[in-house]
């Protein structure tokens, strides 16, 4: 695949509006995808219909697509992108987990689906918008839920947890070594006044690490904000749903595949695709993960933390179908 073909997937028919948001790896999704009219797609992570505007028009009149996502802006913006699209293809676009995507297929009636696709990244709209959270470069409430309906914020965890949970969790999903100072440096703040923003967070996260700090390769608040939105979120928790379901959603020959952004995640997925390779149950189409090209970094320096494996169920490495 060349990295002119990564830029030609992109592009947008005429009079499309623009999405606000380049989906990574667009070519190598359909290369390893390999979209088929009349085939049946399950994307779990629709976002801003970034991948599902490539793939839903090569499904055709005669194929399906469903997709899924929590955020309610994102659906209601790709539902209509879609209706321009690939206004010929049948769609299903639900408001769901896709920890729920077995639930989902069998309240549509569907038995199992010829492509799966998770995104497990963040639209840009959603990382740009102050109001969320998500990024510490403004200040913004300290929110982070991708679904507004979530009980819990990231300013209800930081202001809530005892200070040895808050460290074992920030420790655990960021991968932060200072986690039990920037823990404790929590704790005593909030006794004089609620963490409520995005500003005072990162402070106190920068406190931490003292005058070192700003000789980070990143900013030292950088780990502590993923580990509070993987929490808020539950993100591990729902892709190890999915990986446990996925069994239960491919055709024999269905191809999958999940695009990851951290080390946890991709750990999980590759887990996952060895076990099922080594079982016979499937085979690994990405012995190592696929990232970005230079080209596609130029455009979308995004994608440079993007990872993306994929395999096709129930078929054994010589081809034969898998038992």
């Amino acid at each position: 695949m060349s990295d002119e073909s990564a830029q030609s997937v992109t592009e947008e028919p005429a009079g499309v509006v623009s999405a606000g948001h380049v989906p990574v790896l667009p070519a190598e999704v359909l290369a390893y995808l390999s979209p088929q009219a009349g085939e049946v797609m399950l994307d779990c992570t629709l976002g801003r219909g970034g991948h599902a505007a490539l793939i839903a028009p090569q499904l055709g009149a005669t194929g399906r697509y469903l997709g899924l996502d929590v955020d309610p802006a994102n659906i209601a913006f790709a539902t209509q992108r879609l209706a321009q699209i690939a206004p010929d293809c049948p769609r299903h676009i639900v408001k769901a987990n896709f920890a729920t995507a077995r639930s989902v297929l069998d309240d549509l009636g569907i038995d199992r689906v010829d492509l799966l696709l998770a995104d497990l990244g963040f639209a840009s709209n959603q990382m740009d918008d102050p109001a969320r959270g998500f990024s510490f470069s403004t200040e913004a409430p300290l929110d982070m839920r991708l679904d507004p309906d979530l009980p819990d914020s990231a300013a209800d965890l930081v202001n809530r947890l005892p200070e040895r949970e808050l460290a074992d969790l920030i420790y655990r999903y960021g991968e932060e070594r200072l986690s039990r100072r920037i823990a404790r440096n929590i704790v005593e703040a909030r006794r004089q006044t609620p963490i409520d923003n995005t500003s005072a967070l990162a402070t106190l996260v920068r406190r931490a690490y003292g005058p070192r700090g700003r000789s980070q390769r990143i900013d030292p608040a950088t780990r502590t904000f993923m580990a509070l939105r993987i929490a808020v979120n539950a993100e591990l928790q729902a892709l190890e749903t999915l990986l446990a379901t996925i069994p239960r959603l491919l055709k024999v020959g269905g191809r999958a595949a999940i695009i990851s952004f951290h080390s946890l995640e991709d750990r999980m997925v590759k887990q996952a695709f060895v076990g099922w390779h080594q079982g016979g149950e499937a085979r690994r189409l990405t012995k190592k993960p696929v990232i970005a090209g230079d080209e596609e970094l130029r455009i979308n320096p995004r994608a440079r933390s993007a990872k993306m494996r994929a395999i096709r169920w129930g078929v054994a490495e010589d081809g034969i179908d898998a038992k």
